[in-house]
Order: structure tokens, then C-alpha cells, then sequence
């Protein structure tokens, strides 16, 4: 009894030690992008709210831990948003949202830069049609060949060039305007 007393509390320590847990979807506290690669910490987690419905938990998985938007956005080496949408949701509304976090947070310059892989992003976003309660979606950047997007496991399209690029991603929801505060703070690591 003794012994499975120990053994019990080694796995729920062990469990603990590895995931993370916000609105019932566990997150890992560590990853690899690729087989062998650089291993990834999550940053923070938190919850995206739009008025008074959760529309999707976000993970921020980077090579170490920062507590700035400036740190994060400085920070080189691959990166993961890791979203699991908690409702159902068209392909075209969170297409909308992801562009209109973008131009939320970036000058007309960098828009204009980013245009044509903006509309990468776009064209990849909506060809999933929607995305249903429990989906996965990877936003990662891995440095050599840029932005890649999974869902549910399945890569979709193809990378989408530059570490600029990404960083207008990560404004999104880490920038001067995100688009949710709480949610900022929690892939900050920051007490909301």
C-alpha cells in the first residue's frame, strides 16, 4: 500500500511537472518544434474572450521565458502560438481577426510590407472552411524556413517567409492593442 501510496504521488508530480491546464485543454510546459530541436518552454497561457464568449485558449511556447513584449519580440530561435478553440468558428472570422489584430499593431509601412504574406496567411486560414470547438491551430516559426500553420496536426500551405513577419503575428496578441488584455498578459506569464 506503502509503495503505491509513492507511486501515485511520483505520476501526479510527474503530470504536474508537464502540462499546464487553462479552461479543461492542457498545454505542455515543454517542446520541440521539430525532432531534435531546440526545446521550447511555455511562456504563459490565457484565454481569448470576445465580449462574453471564450472563443479559444493561446499558448506562447518560446527558447526561454521573457515577461515583456519587447523581450518576446527580441527574442530569436523558433517560437509556437498554440490556439485550441473552445467554440466553433468560421474560417472567416478568425481570418478577419488575425488581420485586424495585425493592423491593430502594425504602422502602414510594415503593412505594406507584409502585405502579400498576410494574404498567404489569409488564403491558408480560409481554406480550413471553420474551425470547430477542440481544434487545434499552430502558428510556429522556425527560423530557417519561417511561419508555418498546423492544424490538428496537418501542416497547411506552406511557410510564409521572415521573422518580421511573425513578429506582426505575435502583436497580435502582445502588442499595444491586443486583442484581449488578460490574454496578453497571460502568454506574458503575468498575473492577470
Amino acid at each position: 500500500m506503502k509503495r503505491l501510496f509513492i507511486a501515485v504521488l511520483f505520476v501526479s508530480a510527474l503530470t504536474a511537472a508537464q502540462a499546464a491546464e487553462v479552461a479543461g485543454v492542457k498545454l505542455d510546459d515543454k517542446l520541440r518544434l521539430a525532432p531534435g530541436g531546440p526545446e521550447l518552454v511555455l511562456n504563459g497561457a490565457g484565454i481569448r474572450t470576445r465580449t462574453i464568449f471564450k472563443v479559444y485558449v493561446a499558448g506562447l511556447y518560446l527558447p526561454e521565458k521573457k515577461g515583456t513584449t519587447a523581450d518576446v519580440l527580441a527574442l530569436a530561435g523558433p517560437k509556437r502560438v498554440a490556439m485550441t478553440m473552445l467554440r466553433d468558428l468560421g474560417a472567416q472570422q478568425l481570418s478577419e481577426a488575425l488581420a485586424e489584430g495585425i493592423r491593430n499593431n502594425s504602422s502602414a509601412v510594415e503593412q505594406e510590407t507584409l502585405k502579400a504574406r498576410i494574404e498567404e496567411l489569409l488564403a491558408i486560414m480560409n481554406a480550413l472552411v471553420e474551425a470547430k470547438k477542440g481544434d487545434a491551430i499552430l502558428l510556429d516559426f522556425l527560423p530557417d524556413s519561417g511561419t508555418r500553420v498546423v492544424v490538428n496536426g496537418q501542416p497547411r500551405g506552406k511557410p510564409i517567409a521572415g521573422d518580421d513577419f511573425y513578429r506582426a503575428l505575435l502583436r497580435i496578441w502582445l502588442g499595444d492593442k491586443p486583442v484581449d488584455g488578460d490574454l496578453k498578459k497571460g502568454m506574458l506569464g503575468q498575473p492577470g
